[in-house]
C-alpha cells in the first residue's frame, strides 16, 4: 500500500499540533530572554530602565561638613573654608 500525503493522517490535526508547539516553545523562549534581561538590570543596578536619580539635595550644614572635611584634608586653605561657610551662611 501507498502511504503518499493525507492518506491515513490526520493533516489538520497535525498541523493545528505543530502549530500550538512551536507557539509554546516560543513563549517558553521569550520568558527565558526577558528573565536574563531583567536580571543583568537587577544586578546592574539600573532598576528599571529608569533614568538615574539625582543626588538627595544637601542641606546648608551638610555643604559646611564637607567644606570642613576639604579644610582637614588640606585640599583648602582656613579662608577658603571660612568663605564658603560664610557664603552658604553659617
Amino acid at each position: 500500500m501507498m502511504r503518499g500525503f493525507g492518506y491515513g493522517y490526520n493533516t489538520m490535526g497535525n498541523t493545528l499540533w505543530d502549530l500550538a508547539m512551536l507557539l509554546f516553545w516560543l513563549l517558553i523562549f521569550a520568558g527565558v530572554v526577558v528573565l536574563v534581561i531583567w536580571a543583568v538590570r537587577q544586578l546592574s543596578g539600573s532598576g528599571h530602565g529608569t533614568a538615574h536619580q539625582p543626588p538627595p539635595a544637601q542641606t546648608k550644614d551638610d555643604a559646611c561638613e564637607i567644606a570642613r572635611t576639604r579644610y582637614a584634608k588640606g585640599e583648602i586653605t582656613k579662608e577658603q573654608y571660612e568663605e564658603m561657610c560664610r557664603t552658604l551662611g553659617i
